[in-house]
């Protein structure tokens, strides 16, 4: 069984997107099936195949966001004002490539390395976590490599509403 970690916001954001795919988009989603259904031989009709694609696509998304918060657990962020915890956007140091680096720590089902989101799983994100402005941390990457991050500046993360839950 996969556990998922996410905010409790999250989790209505999650079943607010379930509310609407269901009470909106799959009624709409329907209709175009019926609509496309109605113009002839359904062997060759492009646009039956298009809506019942989009249909389909929409249940998935459905049955996913569902299974994700049944299997999630809900987590708070206890750090402290000084520290570095859930949301926070962190500046580092990585002292191997003697690179500046802005990372922001989230959740499993929000990350995306290539948006600089890194997971709280991730061998950065679970390193830099309670952390302050000034620490030297270790990465441990697995059990034969390391590196070493300097903390340069926590920003306290308010505004998450950009963040898109990952798709499957």
């Amino acid at each position: 069984m996969c556990v998922l970690l996410f905010y409790f916001d999250k989790c209505n954001k999650m079943k607010e997107e379930i509310e609407y795919r269901k009470l909106v988009k799959r009624p709409e989603l329907l209709e175009s099936v019926k609509e496309a259904r109605a113009h002839g031989d359904l062997s060759e009709n492009f646009e039956y195949h298009a809506a019942k694609r989009e249909k389909n696509k929409n249940e998935g998304r459905i049955r996913y966001l569902e299974r994700m918060i049944k299997t999630a657990q809900i987590i708070s962020d206890e750090s402290r004002d000084d520290e570095v915890g859930m949301n926070n956007t962190v500046t580092v140091y990585i002292e191997e490539d003697e690179e500046e680096e802005v990372y922001r720590i989230v959740t499993t089902v929000r990350s995306n390395s290539l948006s600089n989101l890194i997971s709280i799983e991730s061998p950065l994100g679970k390193a830099l976590l309670g952390h302050k402005v000034g620490d030297r941390v270790e990465v441990k990457v697995n059990d034969n490599y390391s590196y070493y991050v300097v903390i340069r500046k926590i920003d306290k993360t308010t505004d998450d509403s950009e963040d898109k839950i990952r798709s499957y």
